[in-house]
């Protein structure tokens, strides 16, 4: 199978909803020291998502979900769903509803926007994995969209430092309390891609994936070149959390080009119908790739003797082009 065929298209959609305060009215929210969501409130978001995603699932389609979808999720979601709406406009014919339990809640206490919390579900996809959510909003007025979403074994899920009444700390993204303040993480890790170098553990999405790169780079016939960026910005801002032993674990965002070129005579490989649906121009001789992935990390605290640990990574193919 090639590492087309190999290609992940994976989305997810949450519903809007609003953040209030059982009796309570907020004042001045971009001043105040608040809980992103109240604990109910967050369990009603996750009900809410998974009856939007397994909408936008059924049907293939992209206006179900997309005011409910930000930075790197959203553009993951809606190229899945525009790539499976091509090749099956009837809707998905190997649709099964997602079923979301066992579900816990890390709620911020923080200052100004945006506000923020995880939601942590086991699902019936994936396998034996935890589903983490990361909902977010700008404002009192705005709807909660969900920013980023990963998938980790049970196990690597940390332990967050908390208050006495059980609400997280929000890490700030210029903190220099951290091996690699969060602002600066995404580049630091595409730098890694790149070049190699010290900072990041060995593990799938570090060492082995630049393994894997390097092995395909050399495939007689085919040449392929990597190119990686960092995405900081707006709904692409990383977002942090404290951890028991002083590091934080870290969403953040990136993207990634795969440029195939086949020597003189030979042809790329061809690509399977989900690429195909979001490709552009005929592919003769070469095929550009752009994928958008979100990570989250392990960072630990400054100074100590440990790296970076990337714990998950889920990627989509969001555009492509022939040439």
């Amino acid at each position: 199978m090639s590492r087309l065929d190999r290609s992940i298209l994976i989305g997810a959609a949450v519903t809007a909803l609003s953040l209030t305060a059982s009796g309570c009215v907020v004042v001045h929210g971009e001043r105040e020291v608040l809980p992103g969501a109240t604990r109910a409130e967050a369990a009603e978001a996750l009900e809410e998502f998974t009856a939007a995603y397994n909408e936008a699932d059924r049907a293939y389609d992209v206006s179900l979900d997309e005011d409910h979808t930000a930075g790197a999720l959203a553009a993951i979601d809606a190229a899945r769903l525009k790539a499976g709406k091509a090749n099956n406009p009837g809707g998905n014919p190997s649709y099964t509803p997602l079923e979301l339990t066992d579900a816990e809640f890390t709620i911020p206490k923080k200052a100004g926007w945006p506000r923020w919390f995880v939601a942590d579900a086991r699902g019936n996809k994936g396998g034996d994995v935890r589903w983490l959510l990361v909902f977010t909003r700008d404002g009192l007025d705005d709807a909660w969209e969900a920013a980023y979403l990963t998938l980790l074994s049970p196990g690597d899920v940390p332990e967050f430092r908390t208050d006495r009444d059980g609400w997280a700390e929000a890490v700030s993204a210029d903190t220099a309390r951290l091996a690699v303040s969060p602002a600066e993480l995404s580049k630091s890790y595409t730098d890694y891609l790149q070049d190699g170098g010290e900072g990041f553990a060995a593990g799938p999405h570090t060492s082995a994936w630049r393994a894997q790169r390097a092995k395909q780079a050399s495939r007689p016939g085919l040449a392929t070149q990597y190119i990686d960026e960092p995405l900081t910005d707006g709904d692409y801002a990383p977002l942090a959390l404290r951890t028991e032993d002083g590091g934080a674990l870290v969403f953040f965002a990136t993207r990634h080009y795969e440029k195939q070129t086949a020597a003189s005579g030979a042809s790329v490989p061809t690509p399977n119908r989900d690429v195909l649906a979001l490709t552009e121009g005929e592919i003769k001789q070469a095929l550009t790739m752009e994928f958008v992935s979100n990570e989250v990390a392990l960072d630990p605290p400054a100074g100590a003797d440990a790296d970076v640990a990337v714990l998950g990574r889920l990627q989509g193919l969001t555009a492509a082009k022939g040439q």
